[in-house]
Formats: structure tokens, C-alpha cells, sequence
């Protein structure tokens, strides 16, 4: 077994110890579903979402991508496709992080701290740069609560819907254009 490989069980089963539900897609080490639970004291608290992991090969020298199943509200997040900028970890990942960082540090920083000036999500963005935190944090709870349930999880995006075509590769282009308005 590589060293890769053998890291890629490690960082699962750290995942697994630290009360983290995760599911193997397709009985593969290196695709997994996790639940997510919105940081407290956020807009997001009480959300549930599940979140797929696909790790590349080089892993963990080549970071995650991720992908959210059902739908959030947040500027840095595709609210069609789920895909999560990769700026976000591409611009901090070390080969020293594992999968733990990815859910206990880097999505809730996410989820904390959006970005609106490279949205994915032009609608959240607009919210946030015009000032209206209120406005942008009730969608947020009404995403929650629509869409980031328990019985939201089952209901999630199709497995296929990015076929042919690497997550990086829509995060990267969608960091540039939003979900809805592509021309931009």
C-alpha cells in the first residue's frame, strides 16, 4: 500500500473518531460524503449539510475538492453546483493539513468569513457588499432551514451532475462567474 494511500484511510478514519458521519462512494477510499454541521453562533448553526470529498491522487500533497450536496446560501459557494471556490484552500492547503482541517477549520472559516469580492454566488455577494448583513444572514437561515435539514441530506444534487468534468475544473471557472449570470 503507497503511502498515499495509507494516508488517505488515516485521515478518513480521523474524520470517523471525531464523531463525523461519512459514507465511501462507490466503496472507494478516495470519494466520501461527510456531514457538515453549520459553525454555532453563525447564520448557518443548526444546518446540515453533506458535503462530497474527492481526493486526487496526489493526495495529500494536492488538496480536496469539495463539493456541498444540498443547497447553501454564501458568496464563495456555486448555489447550482455546490462546488466551494478552491482559492480557499488552494492558496493555504499543506500536505501537513488532513481532512480533519478541511471540517473543523476550513469550511467553518468559510462559512464565517465569505468573500463577496470572487463570488460564485452573485446573489450572496450583492447582499454582503451592499451592506446589508441582515439581509444576507435571514437568507442564510432560510437556506437552512428549506434545505440543511436531516431529511435534506437523502435529497441531494445527483452524483452525475458534473460528469466528464473535474470539480476543480467548474470551481475554478465559476470563481470567475456566478451561477446564475455567466456572462459576467
Amino acid at each position: 500500500m503507497s503511502s498515499q494511500s495509507k494516508r488517505r484511510e488515516i485521515d478518513v478514519m480521523k474524520l470517523m473518531m471525531n464523531d463525523y458521519a461519512v459514507e465511501l462512494i462507490n466503496d472507494r477510499i478516495n470519494e466520501i460524503h461527510v456531514e457538515f454541521h453549520g459553525p454555532k453562533e453563525s447564520p448557518y448553526e443548526g444546518g446540515i449539510w453533506k458535503i462530497k470529498v474527492a481526493l486526487p491522487d496526489a493526495y495529500p500533497y494536492e488538496h480536496p475538492s469539495i463539493v456541498f450536496l444540498n443547497k447553501i446560501f454564501h458568496p464563495n459557494i456555486g448555489e447550482k453546483s455546490g462546488n466551494v471556490c478552491m482559492d480557499v484552500i488552494k492558496q493555504s492547503w499543506s500536505p501537513m493539513f488532513d481532512l480533519l482541517n478541511v471540517f473543523e477549520i476550513f469550511l467553518p472559516q468559510l462559512l464565517l468569513y465569505p468573500n463577496p469580492s470572487h463570488p460564485m454566488n452573485r446573489d450572496a455577494a450583492f447582499l454582503l457588499t451592499k451592506k446589508d448583513k441582515k439581509q444576507y444572514e435571514e437568507k442564510v437561515k432560510e437556506y437552512c432551514k428549506l434545505y440543511a435539514k436531516k431529511e435534506n441530506i437523502s435529497e441531494t444534487h445527483s452524483e452525475d451532475s458534473n460528469d466528464g468534468i473535474a470539480d476543480e475544473d467548474i470551481s475554478d471557472a465559476e470563481s470567475t462567474y456566478s451561477d446564475e449570470d455567466p456572462e459576467v
